[in-house]
């Protein structure tokens, strides 16, 4: 997964690139419907230099120093950005917030001059709603003080906060991607948006909020998102953030991570802090690629799309039930629970699983054909079915819940034996042909023959 610092809460999901750009926006599943999978929105900032130019400087420039990382035992990320030539320096904190599908970003902007001067925080976004550029909207909300992109029934609100509460100071909406059109970020170069209210088809939108710096002194700002379904629900999710304030979203957010990887029943005896350090933030990383539903992605970066026309974020079986043992060691059950509960809704009624699966459940894209040499075959890695067996099996071993096994005793694992008994050679007593676990052979192999 080579996003740097995924942040999410089961149903929004954002990841961003090295340069600090917003990469991918997945609503209302993980891993499903990436609205902002087309290009980076972009970042940056607009003021005088030291010599009194204006300038704008986004930070896919590589004059801007950048590290990203998270505040300690939580999904609240920590992002130094340092531009040595304009005397400037930014520090933000992005979070989503643990219940609802709010995305909140803290902007302190430190101005390194002796002197009072203003800076123009400017952030682009080219959404894709549904995944793709056709017939999409970009407005400017007056009654939300907002930009909205929608298309059907999904809409993405942006904004900006100070201090003393909402505020856009520019904004412009326009074409991206289509007859030449780059989009809206190139009108922000001069400084100065130009206030396009709305605009249809393949689409795009830039706002920005100034902050007034001090002379060696520094200015907060918050750039807020908001999911939704409905323009009624982006009202009452703006309504609640108003209420709560995006400083609100930051703290309780923070503090819900903390408590969550502190639920672990690890007992880590004389190991380095670093090492428990690195545990708890790969079961933070993990968590960022599970749907509230269930389902377990193998990873979310929209980039691998311009080599095959296709991504990572699908549920293979197998890989969903090694990663539910480990949160099941780890103490953290209850997802696992959701996991295996997922496959209860996705076996078939033969008994096995398919290849892989979307977030919502239905059967994803797959390369494994339905006839091979002229006969019929599964199109089936049977190692997927043996192993969300074994998991479920060491499930309850481990915690003999079996108010919760019972369904899934009727539903997975009579099933799945029962398949995996008649699915066998009636000379050798070996499973049948099925693809490997690397999905390039069909045929049968040691590590299918061993799971089942």
């Amino acid at each position: 997964m080579p996003r740097d610092i995924p942040v999410g809460n089961g149903r929004l999901l954002l990841t961003f690139d090295s340069h600090y750009q917003l990469r991918d926006l997945y609503f209302p599943h993980v891993g499903q419907e990436n609205h902002a999978g087309a290009g980076p929105c972009r970042f940056g900032v607009y003021t005088e230099t030291p010599a009194g130019k204006g300038e704008l400087h986004w930070t896919s420039s590589n004059k801007w120093s950048i590290r990203q990382r998270y505040l300690r035992d939580t999904l609240t990320t920590s992002v130094s950005l340092d531009h040595r030539d304009l005397r400037l320096s930014l520090y933000c904190n992005d979070v989503v917030d643990f219940h609802r599908p709010i995305f909140v970003r803290k902007i302190k902007v430190k101005n390194l001059l002796d002197r009072a001067r203003q800076v123009k925080v400017f952030h682009h976004q080219d959404f894709n709603m549904w995944g793709t550029k056709v017939g999409d909207t970009a407005y400017f909300d007056p009654e939300l003080n907002s930009i909205v992109h929608y298309r059907g029934k999904r809409y993405v609100l942006v904004t900006f906060f100070n201090a003393e509460g909402q505020k856009i100071d520019e904004f412009a909406t326009g074409t991206s991607g289509f007859h030449g059109h780059e989009g809206t970020w190139r009108d922000a170069e001069d400084g100065q948006l130009q206030g396009n209210a709305i605009a249809q088809g393949a689409v795009d939108s830039t706002i920005a909020a100034h902050a007034d710096c001090p002379a060696d002194g520094d200015a907060t700002l918050y750039m807020v998102l908001i999911a939704g379904e409905s323009r009624a629900e982006l009202i009452e999710l703006h309504k609640w953030i108003n209420k709560m304030t995006p400083q609100g979203v930051i703290d309780r957010t923070t503090s819900y991570w903390r408590l969550w990887v502190g639920g672990t029943n690890i007992n880590f005896g004389n190991l380095p802090p670093k090492v428990v350090d690195l545990f708890k933030r790969s079961l933070l990383v993990v968590r960022t690629n599970i749907d509230n539903n269930g389902a377990i992605l193998a990873a979310n970066d929209s980039d691998i799309m311009q080599f095959s026309r296709d991504t990572y974020s699908y549920v293979w079986p197998r890989d969903g039930a090694l990663v539910a043992d480990a949160l099941d060691q780890a103490g953290f059950s209850d997802l696992a629970r959701s996991f295996y509960t997922f496959c209860q809704k996705t076996i078939t009624e033969q008994g096995f699983f398919y290849h892989k699966y979307n977030p919502d459940m239905s059967p994803a894209s797959s390369w494994h054909p339905w006839v091979i040499k002229g006969r019929q075959s599964l199109p089936i890695q049977e190692d997927e079915t043996a192993l969300v067996v074994w998991a479920l099996w060491r499930h309850y071993y481990r915690y003999r819940d079996i108010e919760f096994i019972r369904p899934l005793w009727v539903d997975i694992v009579q099933k799945a034996a029962e398949f995996m008994c008649e699915y066998r050679d009636g000379r050798t007593g070996l499973p049948l042909p099925s693809y490997d676990l690397w999905e390039e052979r069909w045929g049968v192999h040691a590590f299918t023959v061993a799971t089942v």
